[in-house]
């Protein structure tokens, strides 16, 4: 049993540790993922570092982290550099994955229809919804925008309805992370075959 350390920027990035527990699987792997609650931690501050050095209090051990950081407006590069710094001085000697979206973790999402209408609650609509494919996915400037209005467009509601399903959208967001496609129209985004490649390649180290 391999213990894996799952670190996202936010409660509703946990869906992108469903995919690490699947590509284990698929590699053969049997772990064991934490993914603490940092609201219940004494955080110095929230940067990756403040973040692992919390969790790290906890006295635990971890034969691999993998870490989620949005690329924003910075290169992805940078992010990475950040990550494995943070890593080197929360968690020294241990082997990390930087999962690093493009700009946001949005640009993954956007590309399943039928998701986005059935987390809507409209899986037969048939209006328009705007999406992006792969190749506009990663440089759209705000994905995050580009996905509520199109589940807000997916579900069809109007008035004091619509209102209150825009206030699901962390809900709803979470739901299309942990649905995403493995073999679907994410599969062809740089970002997301890094992320894939990166964790195959540590749990292949791993044995």
């Amino acid at each position: 049993m391999h213990r894996i350390l799952f670190l996202g920027e936010g409660t509703s990035d946990e869906g992108i540790a469903v995919h690490v527990e699947r590509i284990a699987e698929g590699c053969g792997l049997d772990v064991a993922l934490t993914v603490p609650d940092l609201g219940l931690l004494p955080l110095k501050d929230r940067t990756v570092r403040g973040k692992l050095e919390a969790v790290m209090t906890l006295g635990a051990t971890f034969d691999l982290v993998v870490v989620h950081r949005d690329s924003d407006n910075v290169d992805r590069r940078e992010r990475e550099q950040e990550i494995r710094e943070a890593v080197e001085i929360a968690v020294p000697e241990c082997p990390h994955v930087a999962v690093v979206p493009v700009k946001m973790t949005e640009a993954w999402l956007v590309l399943d229809e039928v998701a986005i209408r059935s987390v809507a609650g409209n899986p037969g609509g048939r209006m328009s919804l705007g999406l992006p494919g792969p190749r506009e996915a990663e440089r759209i400037a705000d994905p995050k925008a580009v996905l509520r209005e199109a589940l807000v467009a997916a579900s069809g509601l109007t008035g004091r309805k619509r209102t209150i399903f825009q206030r699901g959208f962390s809900h709803q967001r979470r739901q299309l992370l942990e649905r995403l496609d493995h073999n679907g129209a994410v599969q062809h985004l740089p970002s997301w075959r890094t992320f894939v490649d990166d964790l195959q390649n540590a749990f292949a180290a791993l044995g």
